[in-house]
């Protein structure tokens, strides 16, 4: 790669950076994808309350749990919360929950995470209106 493309990439990676911005912060990006979070909803400002997962910090004899809750209608296949996934504090996976629209009544999951500690950062995929994000230190 020549020196005028090298500065072209840097520049343009840069200026992405910095598109989805509020009150002069850029709205956090994970690696790989899009997500939007209370602070940061995007086009979907208004849908927060009813797409942002609510987690809640359970022990079982000294190892880690979580229950997750997204506020969510589950209206069959018309319109549903797909699944929550859970990451650890660099993004990786750990653990996932689908649900069933057909089935599931409300979006609830619980994850065992054993002797985890750190940061987990938990999605929402809602059918209609994308990935949502939300974090608790364990």
């Amino acid at each position: 790669m020549n020196r005028r493309s090298f500065l072209w990439l840097a520049t343009s990676l840069t200026a992405v950076g910095f598109i989805s911005t509020k009150e002069g912060r850029a709205q956090p990006q994970m690696a790989g994808g899009l997500y939007y979070t209370h602070d940061f909803p995007g086009r979907w400002k208004g849908k927060e309350a009813g797409h942002v997962p609510k987690i809640e910090i359970l022990k079982n004899k000294g190892k880690a749990q979580i229950q997750v809750m997204t506020a969510h209608e589950m209206k069959g296949c018309e319109h549903y919360i797909v699944k929550h996934i859970v990451l650890d504090k660099n993004y990786r996976f750990l653990d996932e929950h689908l649900f069933n629209p057909e089935k599931d009544q409300v979006p609830v999951s619980r994850f065992a995470l054993g002797n985890y500690t750190g940061q987990v950062y938990v999605l929402s995929v809602c059918n209609k209106h994308d990935t949502w994000l939300n974090h608790t230190l364990i």
